[in-house]
């Protein structure tokens, strides 16, 4: 896995792990945080692609979308 993957994919986990704090909502098991900032970083690569835009900022809109 590439450095950079490896780098949203924390920031996504932490951006994840913020939204269940809010929300409070107890955190999943690490291995499912994981996956779901790996799904999420996926998402944001494939909008970025499509849109031509940043993908740590697609990850931020979609974090974001998921607490509504």
């Amino acid at each position: 896995m590439s450095f950079f993957r490896e780098q949203k994919i924390k920031l996504a986990q932490r951006l994840l792990a913020s939204q269940y704090e809010r929300r409070q909502i107890p955190l999943p098991p690490s291995e499912a945080l994981r996956r779901q900032a790996e799904e999420v970083v996926d998402e944001a690569g494939r909008i970025a692609r499509q849109r031509g835009q940043n993908v740590l900022a697609i990850v931020k809109e979609l974090i974001r979308d998921l607490r509504r």
